[in-house]
């Protein structure tokens, strides 16, 4: 993952294990910036209880899953799913963001521009509502040397381009 000492096979990441004020008091200790729509995730129930799960999560593109004129969400879902990658938990985003925090520096300090944002790790999980005016998720992304955990808006429509990063979990081999 860029940034991450994480190796070929991902990273692996404890998810869970800690309430919504523990969390974020982690969150802001470690210096993280949450844009609006972040706060609006961390406010959903399905922070509540999260219970501890070990994942193993790895990176691809867009392109690396084949669609390489980039894809919708659910054609970047569904084509993650044919490569045996499976979604990460809503939850994940804020784990994954403690557990990445030496990504690289974006290429550009753009934070909002109605467009996926160059150099951001987004955390595939299924929506939390099918709202398009709430957020679909997380993304991971360092501006200026500023570590955010961002969430994002996009409709069924938006189409993904072809180097954007998406995180999976790729599932324990039996």
């Amino acid at each position: 993952m860029s940034g991450a000492a994480t190796g070929t096979d991902g990273v692996v990441v404890q998810v869970g294990g800690l309430s919504r004020s523990d969390l974020v008091a982690a969150l802001r200790e470690h210096g993280v910036q949450l844009n609006a729509h972040a706060e609006t995730l961390l406010e959903h129930p399905a922070f509540d209880e999260v219970v501890p799960a070990t994942l193993r999560i790895v990176d691809r593109s867009v392109e690396d899953l084949g669609l390489s004129a980039g894809g919708s969400l659910e054609q970047v879902f569904s084509a993650a799913r044919t490569q045996g990658l499976e979604l990460c938990p809503a939850t994940t985003g804020p784990y994954l963001r403690l557990a990445l925090m030496e990504q690289s520096n974006a290429p550009d300090s753009v934070l909002s521009a109605g467009r996926a944002p160059a150099g951001a790790l987004h955390v595939a999980a299924e929506p939390l509502s099918e709202d398009d005016e709430y957020p679909k998720g997380f993304y991971l992304r360092v501006v200026d040397g500023v570590v955010w955990l961002r969430g994002y808006r996009c409709d069924d429509m938006y189409v993904y381009p072809s180097d954007q990063r998406f995180a999976f979990v790729l599932p324990e081999r039996s």
